[in-house]
């Protein structure tokens, strides 16, 4: 795992829930590639979750990567709560069921192939690359609506 990848990743939506786009950079050695995609019904923790699962299904080998979200959310939720989730049986501390459960386990798969620290970023306050996969989810919900 000497391969080490920047990934950079936001999820956005029109309506909570609604459509939702997620975008995604990753910059090996100098090189940057996009992704982005969309849903119809969606929620914004849905399309964050969603970036960072395309991030890291997008590396063709075990990677040391890190990883950048302007989501609380996830970086908490992947490095603190689902290990609590998952000893209670996918139920939160109030003993309900965990939103979001299939892509949080989604998550784990992904980033159990590779070597991943988890940052946060506070969104929309000029981070070049934050701004880059911002753009890239809003265009991705744009698509989305004007191709109905």
């Amino acid at each position: 795992m000497n391969d080490k990848i920047e990934i950079y990743v936001d999820g956005a939506c029109s309506g909570n829930p609604g459509p939702g786009g997620w975008g995604v950079l990753l910059r090996y050695r100098g090189v940057e590639k996009v992704l982005s995609g969309s849903e119809l019904n969606t929620t914004n923790n849905q399309m964050e979750l969603m970036a960072a699962i395309q991030g890291l299904n997008a590396l063709s080998r075990p990677c040391q990567v890190l990883i950048y979200t302007d989501s609380e959310y996830v970086r908490q939720g992947i490095t603190q709560w689902v290990h609590r989730w998952q000893v209670r049986s996918w139920k939160n501390a109030g003993g309900k069921p965990v939103k979001n459960q299939e892509l949080w386990q989604q998550l784990i798969k992904a980033a159990s192939k590779h070597q991943v620290e988890w940052h946060w970023v506070k969104g929309h306050s000029n981070h070049p690359e934050n701004d880059k996969v911002d753009a890239l989810a809003r265009a991705a919900i744009d698509k989305l609506l004007r191709s109905r």
